[in-house]
């Protein structure tokens, strides 16, 4: 049995629990889009990351309140802290979200029920924020179970009766399954789990291609042979941000911002002693539909201007395509990252220039903050805030 232990709106929450003010009011957390939504947000309509006027428009009476990533850090830590106190086997998704294994610990520390009674309850001790377990015999379903027991609620699927809370869910349910995706499924008149149970995997792979199509077959019958893994390293390092709705960009203006994302994306590669050679950029457009385009160079590297480089003319080939249907998010990550940092040298063998200013603007930023230094493009322009993310 595994548990899937997610906390409730958490930066929404985190500010709740901070001011008591807050409690049982209308939060957004954000600045020009919504970071978190609290769930008396929620109930008006408001999700993430729809744009803050259009947030306000839906709930006139919500209190906007600017992230504090320090503080949310610090949170995460204290729950991850009580995860690591009820099992050893914890498997980090996320700042927020955790799988946890307790299948060993029927003689010690009882059920997996009673050991999910156990842990938000200690969270709730702990920490003072509330946190939703879903408990199954995969992760995928455990995952499944902690969405439907939103919010700050347990719920558990006995062996035996796995499909039985399945089938009914709506198709939306299924990891992959998006908004196209559903659109497809539900113009076939496929509204639930149990119709996509139903048909067969060579009609799934003809309808969605072979990968999606056994995928979501699998998932139907509840078929995940995924254990939890502990001590994985991440597959990639990125950030990004969102534009809004606000009409055309021109290319210096984006151009600009994806240089701050870079900026953030190796300082975290730096800082982690890892080196990648496949770029990607992620664009979002403004009928909501998404691109990537990427790159692998020839030789791993964390230095800030190489990422760029070739970041830039990623971003210039898809300009055309950006032109026709707008750009609503930008982002960057860097993949195909190696173990242990080590970057191969080349002739002659002394330290690249670059290096020491990488290493410079680090050391300044690590003593005075990220905003000791910018980007002179960036001068007069806000970016959200840097998200937490778990240590590598």
């Amino acid at each position: 049995m595994i548990l899937h232990a997610d906390l409730d709106s958490f930066y929404a929450s985190v500010e709740q629990r901070d001011d008591p003010a807050l409690r049982g009011r209308p939060v957004l957390v954000g600045g020009g889009v919504v970071l978190a939504a609290s769930y008396e947000a929620k109930a008006f309509g408001v999700r993430t990351p729809m744009a803050l006027a259009r947030a306000r428009a839906l709930c006139p009476q919500a209190i906007v309140v600017p992230p504090r990533m320090s503080a949310y850090s610090t949170a995460s830590k204290a729950v991850f802290e009580v995860f690591r106190d009820t099992t050893p086997l914890v498997e980090p998704i996320s700042i927020d979200e955790a799988f946890l294994d307790v299948e060993g610990l029927r003689r010690i520390r009882g059920t997996p029920e009673e050991i999910a009674i156990g842990l938000r309850a200690e969270v709730r001790a702990r920490t003072g924020l509330p946190i939703t377990v879903g408990v199954a015999p995969t992760k995928f379903l455990a995952k499944v179970a902690s969405g439907v027991g939103k919010p700050d609620g347990l719920l558990v699927v006995p062996p035996g009766r796995e499909l039985a809370f399945l089938h009914p869910l709506p198709v939306e349910k299924l990891w992959g399954v998006g908004p196209v995706t559903a659109a497809k499924l539900r113009e076939r008149q496929i509204h639930t789990v149990g119709h996509v149970a139903r048909i067969g995997e060579a009609a799934l792979v003809a309808m969605l291609g072979g990968g999606a199509g056994r995928h979501l077959h699998a998932l139907a019958h509840n078929r995940d042979p995924r254990r939890v893994e502990i001590g994985r390293r991440r597959g990639s390092i990125g950030a990004q941000c969102a534009l809004g709705r606000s009409g055309s960009r021109g290319f210096p203006e984006v151009e600009a911002v994806l240089g701050a994302l870079v900026d953030r994306v190796t300082q975290r590669m730096r800082r982690a002693h890892r080196a990648g050679r496949t770029i990607t950029l992620r664009l979002r457009f403004g009928d909501f539909s998404r691109a990537t385009r990427s790159r692998s160079l020839l030789k791993a590297t964390m230095q800030t201007g190489a990422v760029l480089r070739t970041s830039v003319d990623l971003l210039r080939e898809a300009w055309p395509l950006i032109g026709e249907r707008g750009l609503t998010l930008v982002g960057v990550a860097v993949s195909n990252l190696d173990g242990d940092g080590a970057v191969q040298m080349e002739l002659p063998f002394e330290p690249p220039r670059a290096d020491g200013l990488d290493a410079a603007v680090d050391r300044v930023r690590d003593r005075f903050g990220s905003g000791a230094l910018r980007r002179a493009a960036m001068i007069g322009r806000e970016m959200s805030p840097s998200v937490p993310i778990l240590p590598d």
